[in-house]
């Protein structure tokens, strides 16, 4: 057989080459349909009355203020750049993959010197590619652009969630303001009932345990109230981390704002949208790809080179002026390597299947985050309509039993109990009002509305 040409080459080789190519094809298993069939598979899920159709999850809150922050945190939180520098880099390695399907061009010039000669200068210019004969090299790329795409939904997911982030913190700093403003009001009753009681002591018409659950009272409340006091700013911190900024910086908000509920969509709509989701299956795409390589790898590879060389006394005389041609095509097989290849297939045959079991678990806690939404909206709902309820008959109990510790008709532990039972349905309620809008955005992310688009480099 002329070893500079490959169409003579002997049959038995030829024929040894062909049994290899098909003993490495081995069928496996189709896990992209297979999550069709799971995403099938899930039944539909609770639905509750009065759900609005948005489609960002911005639009839940109407805040102009609220919207200046969520961007400001989508172009300066540290955790999101990073998530972004992930994905370019992705990108990158990306094109450095797909330039393996294109020749490799190198050019090179030399110089020689030898004792009792002239200096020698010569210059080349070669060309080598590898023939793509079992689309090996196509597989990888396509392996790459999978992994893009997934690091793709994976930031769009990112920036999902740090959305909801500022948004349910929003809330909190809220939530936590209107607590002090409770406790505030708390401490100055039990203040002012600590007064009376003294000056009730003082006159004879007293004793002396009364005036000692007066003081234990409003000393726990100014307790309170301070706890209070430093979760505000522990929050205030918070925020500040989630926005890129340096501590120090106040955020000033007001009342609780009307937080819409998200519609409940079928799940084959709402699980579409999920980016984390999507990012599953990207993953177990770019595995499948990265399995057919690796069996690919058992394949002959077949390889062209080309070469113009040139040599002369001059520079001018080695610059390909009147260069010599070769070519060369070479037909290499892997024959025995001491079962690497079939180490690496099978691994990465696990890596796909492990892959596939990672998106059945992203799939199932996304039906389970929808479904805890929902029950929580509809038990938030009856808790607050029930302690609303409460909070006005302790309002007006504590009205009658101010009256009747004028009167002489209760002490002043009764009274100091109806006040202690209406602040703490106060601050129940206030804190009731908070988990269910935080749950609605909850929802939302959940049924995967994600944020609006926005220029971003």
């Amino acid at each position: 057989m002329c070893s500079h040409d490959l169409c003579k080459m002997s049959p038995v080789l030829l024929v040894s080459f062909l049994l290899t190519a098909c003993g490495a094809f081995q069928a496996q298993p189709d896990y992209l349909s297979a999550t069709e069939k799971e995403r099938q598979d899930i039944e539909a899920w609770s639905q509750i009355s009065g759900g609005s159709e948005t489609a960002y999850l911005n639009d839940l809150v109407n805040s102009p203020d609220l919207d200046v922050l969520i961007a400001e945190a989508q172009t300066s939180n540290p955790s999101l750049q990073q998530t972004l520098l992930s994905l370019k880099i992705l990108q990158a390695q990306y094109q450095a993959t797909r330039a393996d399907q294109l020749p490799d061009v190198d050019a090179g010039f030399s110089a020689s010197k030898t004792e009792n000669a002239d200096t020698v200068y010569s210059g080349s210019v070669e060309i080598s590619w590898e023939l793509d004969l079992w689309s090996r090299i196509a597989n990888q790329t396509s392996a790459a652009a999978s992994d893009v795409a997934e690091q793709q939904a994976l930031y769009q997911s990112a920036r999902d969630t740090l959305t909801a982030e500022v948004m349910q913190g929003w809330l909190q700093l809220v939530n936590l303001q209107r607590s002090i403003v409770i406790e505030e009001q708390r401490v100055n009753l039990l203040e002012k009932n600590e007064q009376w009681v003294i000056q009730r002591y003082r006159s004879g018409l007293g004793d002396l345990k009364d005036l000692d659950s007066a003081k234990s009272s409003a000393a726990s409340a100014r307790a309170t109230l301070e706890e209070k006091r430093e979760s505000l700013q522990q929050q205030q911190r918070a925020m500040n981390v989630l926005l890129g900024r340096g501590q120090g910086t106040q955020l000033i908000v007001a009342d609780y704002p009307a937080v819409l509920l998200p519609l409940t969509e079928l799940p084959e709509q709402t699980l579409q949208r999920r980016p984390d989701l999507k990012a599953a299956f990207l993953a177990i795409q770019a595995n499948d790809f990265r399995t057919k390589v690796a069996y690919k790898e058992m394949l002959p590879s077949i390889s062209l080179g080309a070469a113009l060389t040139d040599a002369g006394t001059s520079p001018g005389e080695a610059l390909l002026t009147n260069p010599l041609w070769s070519l060369l095509g070479q037909l290499t097989a892997p024959l025995f390597r001491g079962g690497e290849l079939q180490a690496n297939a099978d691994a990465a045959e696990l890596t796909t299947a492990q892959s596939y079991q990672a998106y059945r678990e992203t799939l199932l806690t996304a039906v389970q985050e929808v479904e805890d939404a929902i029950g929580q909206e509809s038990s938030l709902a009856k808790q607050q309509e029930h302690i609303e309820s409460a909070l006005q008959s302790a309002q007006r109990n504590f009205e009658q039993y101010q009256q009747k510790y004028r009167n002489g008709l209760v002490s002043v532990l009764d009274l100091l109990d109806v006040q202690q039972s209406a602040f703490n349905l106060e601050s129940q309620l206030n804190d009731l009002i908070y988990q269910r809008l935080n749950n609605r955005i909850t929802l939302g992310l959940a049924l995967g509305l994600g944020i609006k688009e926005t220029d971003q480099s």
